[in-house]
């Protein structure tokens, strides 16, 4: 593969970021990041890169490069980093398989005239919003308009502006993240502005399919006070004398309403580039006809050319969790056909030897960052770097631009070095994200990674104390001299080596715990499929047809039949776990079938527990064969039955068992299989009345085409309301529905041979294994998984995984690539072999337990046991491998016999104390 490597014509490795070329540039362009917002150099730091910042040229822009002339940032720059002579290069590869991530464009409002965002200031898009939100935009957080800066009293939010439209544009699909992310939007403009800011977001559908998003929705519309009008507006009228904008729309009742609003915000959809388009047409990659990349339900992540798979909105719309799914189950299938190389290629990394400080007298180094502007606009860092030098043992401090840079790393490294220093502080922004890339640094130094103490004065003080920098500086100075008094008492903590048990285990053997075994297995690894059922498939098998047509059943038969063949996945029918006992890498499971109990030991679990459908109790459900679930429908699709084929006229209606109080959530899978499904009765009978009953319709993504077909071959779409839900009476042998048309305002009583309900999907039930492997399970019954966004498929326990509906509902394709995405997850442990606790582990005293059996009964992670032999019999002790080191025993121990390492009392009264010296 041969890729073309465009000259940055800025040197990395010598840039420090010090902003003097930009300074002196004077070609002001456009900000890709705030356009019509603001404006930036023709030599810039590019807003999507991560931290360390580092600049580069736009060659569309500069002069030098365009005309030869000008050349003002390299003669300012004072490392010599900028190089306009830089050339584009050929640079070739030799790869076995290609994972493309190549993401989408935000759609451009500006072709269209009735909205005015070319003409009118205040007219901003949705990424635009984002910026004047964030603390880094151009008004630092401050949410004013951008015409006359202005606080607003009243924005509007338009939905769908370029998506779902083929009359303005070519883009029929919904962008999936659209409605939910102008919520999020409302919300956070409100909590900049307080209650007195009127929200008011104009929709089509509401739809928040997602996990946790129905609440967020209904949080914000009732207890927020986001106003939510489904209309959509045509035209933005300017008001005369006034930077002020006035919609005319038609509300719920026909009537026609006029609002004036200082603000409307554009929810603009995503699409791909041409760039993107070309680069498939080189590939050799089929693209959908939204240009998307084209896959397949079953295997969701290979693009049409072998060995190319595809992740992220490149595959289609979708938001960052269901993003973060398809990254890794992208890196699951390149590694299924890549697993015989595993290895092949990797460098062993030099061990610097570890320094042995004991005995030695403390010699703290003090880092204090400026994080560009984050922490140095509020804080005054060198103040701060200064105060650092007159502390107890510090001998060396200074400050830095971006400490987390790579040059200031290895900077770093020498300094201690050179100053033999033995204990480090850095002061910047949250260990959270930062302390593993200094405590790597500590390594490569030669010291132990937990001689090193991290103050937070970015989160905990610059950014919420930016109004009173004086007050933020002499914080940052208490918490300075925290860390230091803190550090100076830690010690060098010994991390254990353990031997991962090099087989996986996978409870549920529907289509996402046998995607994750497949996975595993063609990785190389044993796996072991536990089903309590006498089958493998699920609910699949009751599936009749995936909205692309393809046989669910035949699809999922073949899938079994992979398992059955591959001689490195086991099958366990009609199997129960009935106990758990170790910790990750090395767990021992109880199995339990007819036969007795068995043990199978194994280093990681996916949990692929699955779901079932709801037993509506409402609309006569039971009292009359005609009315029927979808999977029911599906059934007698299946099995061609008879009746469907003499059907006059069907309902189908929607959320049963769904977004209602008892179960706040919606099944996400529901809308686009009825609407599926009307379209089959609709191939048997095209003159058919087919109606939809529904409160939103939710086929996101590229199934709104599916939407679009079903209201073009005649299927009626009417909306209902929570608090009017559609009535069902069977009388005289005939089944009647009464609603209320949400047009027409008028009730309609449509009589039917066929009611479908969709009902909820609701998870299997699993306390007993969410108690086993000690994972959280949410108020729905679904796993909770570490992050809702960046660790969608893994627990906050170590060796633990999920996929499928085990974490939420979602159709065949999701669940598949979840289920490879948990296998990638697993496999990432499964391949390093080892595995090192944490060294910040509790650790108890003997001598001093009473054995009270407090801190066996409270820890959540069963850390603590009790001895069962030795001279310390009965006394608790501490599993390092299960301990998160969270200090829930240490906080609880009436003797006193336990101590956190790290966080030990003596370090955090020496913290206190010092806190308290600022105090006096």
């Amino acid at each position: 593969m041969e890729l073309i490597k465009y000259p940055r014509y800025v040197d990395e490795s010598k840039c420090i970021a010090c902003n003097a070329c930009a300074e002196k540039c004077p070609k002001k362009v456009p900000s890709e990041y705030d356009t019509g917002l603001a404006k930036r150099k023709a030599i810039y730091v590019p807003y999507a890169q991560a931290v360390p910042l580092k600049y580069c040229v736009d060659p569309e822009t500069c002069i030098y490069i365009l005309k030869k002339r000008c050349g003002a940032c390299v003669k300012k720059c004072p490392t010599g980093a900028v190089d306009l002579e830089q050339q584009e290069e050929t640079v070739a590869l030799n790869v076995g398989s290609v994972i493309l991530t190549a993401g989408f464009q935000p759609f451009d409002p500006s072709q269209f005239d009735s909205y005015g965002y070319a003409k009118h200031p205040n007219v901003v898009t949705s990424m635009e919003m984002e910026r004047i939100l964030s603390a880094s935009g151009p008004t630092g957080g401050h949410l004013v308009r951008p015409s006359d800066d202005k606080e607003p009293q009243k924005i509007a939010w338009f939905q769908c502006v370029g998506s779902r439209d083929l009359n303005r544009c070519d883009n029929s699909y919904c962008s999936s993240v659209c409605c939910m992310y102008a919520i999020k939007e409302a919300v956070v403009a409100k909590e900049h502005a307080g209650d007195g800011l009127d929200c008011a977001i104009f929709y089509m559908d509401m739809r928040t399919h997602g996990k946790d998003f129905e609440r967020f929705y209904d949080n914000a519309r009732e207890k927020q006070g986001v106003r939510f009008i489904s209309s959509r507006v045509h035209t933005i009228d300017p008001v005369p004398n006034s930077d002020d904008l006035e919609l005319r729309y038609v509300d719920e009742n026909g009537d026609i309403q006029k609002e004036v609003f200082d603000m409307v915000v554009l929810s603009i959809g995503l699409e791909t580039s041409a760039q993107q388009r070309a680069l498939a047409k080189k590939l050799g990659i089929k693209l959908s006809d939204n240009h998307f990349c084209q896959t397949a339900t079953f295997d969701p992540v290979a693009t049409s050319r072998k060995g190319i798979y595809v992740s992220g909105a490149f595959q289609g719309p979708k938001d960052i969790p269901q993003s973060v799914i398809d990254a890794s189950a992208a890196a699951s299938a390149a590694g299924e056909i890549l697993a015989d190389a595993r290895g092949s290629q990797t460098k062993a990394k030099e061990i610097v030897p570890e320094t042995d400080i004991i005995g030695q007298r403390p010699r703290i180094g003090v880092f204090v960052c400026k994080c560009g502007i984050n922490i140095a606009g509020v804080v005054d860092v060198p103040a701060v770097a200064d105060y650092a030098k007159t502390l107890p043992y510090v001998e060396y401090a200074t400050d830095n631009l971006y400490s987390c840079s790579q040059d200031t790393q290895d900077n770093m490294v020498e300094i201690i070095k050179k100053e033999k220093l033995n204990r480090i502080v850095v002061a910047a922004c949250t260990p959270k994200t930062h302390e593993p890339l200094f405590q790597e640094s500590m390594i490569n130094a030669g010291l132990n990674k937990y001689l090193f103490e991290m103050a937070n004065i970015r989160n905990q003080d610059s950014w919420v104390h930016k109004n009173n920098p004086e007050l933020a500086t002499q914080k940052a100075m208490d918490l300075v001299r925290m860390a230091v008094s803190k550090v100076a008492l830690k010690e060098a903590l010994k991390e254990s080596e353990l031997k991962i048990n090099q087989t996986a285990m996978v409870v549920g053997g529907g289509v996402a715990g046998m995607a994750a075994a497949q996975s595993l297995a063609q990785q190389g690894y044993e796996t072991h499929i536990i089903e309590k059922s006498d089958h493998l498939g699920g609910q699949a098998l009751n599936i009749y047809k995936t909205t692309s047509g393809e046989d669910v059943r035949s699809k999922v038969k073949d899938l079994i039949k992979a398992i059955d063949q591959d001689k490195r996945v086991h099958t366990h029918l009609n199997t129960t776990i009935a106990a758990v006992d170790g910790f990750v890498g090395n767990f021992k499971s109880t199995l339990a079938n007819a036969d007795g109990e068995y043990s199978l030991e194994h280093g990681v679990v996916v949990m692929a527990t699955g779901g079932s459908a709801f037993e509506p109790d409402e609309y006569e459900y039971g009292n009359d064969p005609r009315i029927v679930t979808s999977l029911q429908l599906d059934k007698m699709m299946m099995a061609k039955d008879p009746s469907l084929a003499s059907l006059q006229s069907a309902v189908f209606i929607q959320c049963v068992g769904s977004r209602e109080p008892q179960r706040p959530y919606c099944s996400r899978v529901c809308c686009t299989h009825s609407v599926h499904n009307a379209l089959e009765l609709k191939k048997l009978n095209p003159d058919m009345p087919i109606y939809i009953l529904h409160r939103d319709v939710r086929t996101y993504g590229e199934r709104e085409l599916l939407y679009k077909e079903a209201r073009e071959a005649g299927v009626i779409f009417i909306r209902y309301e929570l608090d009017n839900k559609p009535q069902v009476a069977i009388k005289n042998g005939a089944i009647t529905v009464n609603v209320i048309d949400h047009i027409l305002g008028r009730p309609l009583e449509l009589e039917t041979d066929l009611l479908t309900l969709a009902s909820a999907v609701l998870p299997n039930k699993a306390n007993d294994l969410a108690q086993f492997f000690k994972v959280p399970i949410n108020d729905d019954g679904f796993f909770v998984e570490r992050h809702a966004k960046l660790g969608p498929v893994e627990f906050a326990t170590d060796g633990v995984f999920l996929c499928g509906i085990a974490h939420y509902p979602k159709p065949l394709d999701e669940s598949i690539a979840q289920g490879k995405a948990a296998a990638s997850r697993a496999v990432t442990l499964l391949a390093r072999k080892t595995l090192h606790t944490s060294g910040e582990v509790a650790e108890t005293n003997p001598m001093w337990c009473s054995s009270c059996g407090v801190c066996v009964s409270i820890c959540p992670y069963s850390a603590p046991t009790f001895t069962e032999e030795g001279p310390f019999t009965g006394k608790a002790q501490i599993n390092p491998v299960l301990c998160k080191g969270c200090g829930l025993c240490v906080a609880s121990c009436r003797s006193g016999a336990i101590h956190l390492k790290g966080f030990d009392n003596d370090q955090i009264f020496a913290q206190i104390f010092s806190l308290d010296e600022a105090v006096r």
